[in-house]
């Protein structure tokens, strides 16, 4: 017995602050914080989330080669570009919105009967919008339906990953949030086949057995550690957003995806624009898809080497330089195809590191609490993206110009947020030394702990704004 204990120690010493360790090695082993191992069949569980989001994002980031199709051909006669634009902006906000209810049926019902869920509402939205003959029905199926299946199969798996991994969680997450970008890859170029010999019908039902078995074999296999972690499945916690910290996150989500849906929806319509053919699109979108599925896992290793908010601010800054440097003058089909594998490799950060990013700020534990305040939050900017893109465009000459400026400052604006997130990590950190020392020193009778709290209470405000503009230019791993 003595032994495990000493194991469960030496464990604890790699993971968390040594002033904690004493806490640890005192506490009785039911109450201890797990410390996930990294490996073992957590390698299973990252591919099986691969697979999810290849069948889930992955077939929603295809949704760039339906708009094209939808703009070019008269398909449902009514409909406007607003219309298809709203309904690949409600794909991504459904999926978002029932966060809290997803939460609620993870916390109820346990991880695989929620992602079982997901996969009836995937299938059967795809099935439906195959017998679409109205644009509303597509509002229906491939907007609402579909995104409440990716939604109950991502953030129903969404914390899975950090349970398996510590000190390699980046590496792991990024791995698996690649399939997004090789889903999106294999079933756009698949899509745009599909579509001018099978039509938008037959293109549907076959992406919709595609998706099936790819998630189905994915639950079989997936497994969570809930029993030894105990996630705080809450639905929505308020108290949270009293947090600074929260915020940042939230302002780093909502603005990098304002620019992210845009660059997955009007790359494809953009070619067009430009007189590339719509084989051409289909291609610079798929070259966008490839970039971010060999992009995320470098981001994920490079974040657990660098810091998960250092790669955060440096990535999501250079998505949005690039938008504004190159983008906007990307009038060729090889410039554009050049654009789309830079972009690719760094505008989808968000996804491929948020999970460890909230983990660096709320804790392991309240990970699903966090992220279901923050991607619930989200929705407004996921649903009208793609819209303020459209309605930005110009009616004549570059017609994308106002829209590629859009993206460019939402970029720039989310590393902004980042920037300032990684000073209060920074501060977090050194306020945390600080009261561990005085701590020390207090039990060694060197300072009276009472009177070094009031000497720090003089100045405050001056002191907090100081320490701000440090934190956003010190060197530091965070």
């Amino acid at each position: 017995m003595a032994s495990r204990r000493d194991d469960y120690v030496e464990t604890a010493l790699h993971s968390v602050p040594l002033a904690d360790v004493e806490q640890i090695a005192s506490t009785p082993a039911r109450d201890r914080e797990y410390v996930p191992r990294d490996g073992g069949y957590g390698w299973m569980c990252v591919f099986c989330v691969f697979l999810i989001n290849s069948n889930t994002w992955g077939l929603d980031f295809a949704y760039g080669v339906f708009l094209d199709y939808f703009l070019t051909h008269n398909h449902y006669p009514g409909a406007t570009a607003l219309d298809y634009a709203l309904i690949g902006g409600i794909s991504i906000s459904m999926s978002l919105v029932i966060t809290p209810l997803i939460n609620t049926s993870s916390r109820k019902l346990g991880t695989r009967p929620t992602l079982l869920i997901g996969l009836v509402a995937l299938t059967a939205s795809l099935v439906g919008a195959s017998f679409a003959t109205e644009v509303w029905h597509l509002f229906l199926s491939q907007g609402v339906c579909f995104g409440w299946g990716v939604g109950f199969l991502y953030i129903g798996s969404s914390n899975i990953i950090p349970q398996w991994f510590s000190s390699k969680r980046s590496l792991a997450n990024g791995l698996s949030a690649s399939g997004a970008g090789f889903g999106g890859l294999v079933y756009s170029l698949a899509a745009s086949q599909m579509l001018e010999t099978l039509g938008p019908a037959g293109t549907f039902r076959i992406l919709a057995i595609c998706g099936f078995v790819g998630n189905f074999i994915a639950i079989v296999l997936i497994n969570d550690q809930n029993a030894r972690q105990r996630p705080n499945h809450s639905a929505f916690n308020y108290r949270l957003l009293a947090r600074i910290e929260v915020w940042l996150v939230l302002g780093w989500g909502c603005l990098s995806e304002l620019g992210y849906t845009v660059l997955l929806f009007s790359l494809p319509n953009y070619a067009s624009s430009i007189g590339l053919s719509a084989r051409q699109g289909s291609i610079v979108i798929a070259l966008l898809n490839l970039s971010l599925f060999v992009g995320r896992p470098l981001l994920g290793h490079s974040s657990d080497m660098l810091g998960r908010i250092n790669m955060a601010v440096m990535t999501t800054g250079v998505c949005g330089t690039s938008c504004l440097l190159v983008w906007i003058f990307a009038k060729s089909f090889g410039v554009l195809c050049f654009f789309a594998i830079l972009a690719g490799l760094v505008c989808g950060t968000f996804w491929a590191t948020v999970a460890p990013v909230v983990a660096e700020v709320s804790g392991l534990s309240e990970v699903p609490s966090t992220l279901s305040i923050v991607l619930v939050l989200m929705v407004v900017p996921t649903t009208f993206a793609e819209s303020i893109a459209l309605g930005l465009r110009r009616p004549t000459g570059n017609i994308y110009l106002d829209a590629q400026i859009f993206v460019g400052f939402m970029f720039i604006a989310a590393s902004i947020c980042t920037l300032f997130l990684r000073s209060w990590k920074i501060n977090k950190m050194k306020h945390e030394a600080i009261e561990q020392r005085d701590h020390q020193l207090e039990r060694l009778g060197i300072v009276n702990r009472q009177s070094a709290d009031t000497i720090n209470l003089e100045n405050r405000c001056s002191k907090q704004f100081v320490e701000l503009i440090h934190g956003l230019f010190a060197l530091a791993r965070v």
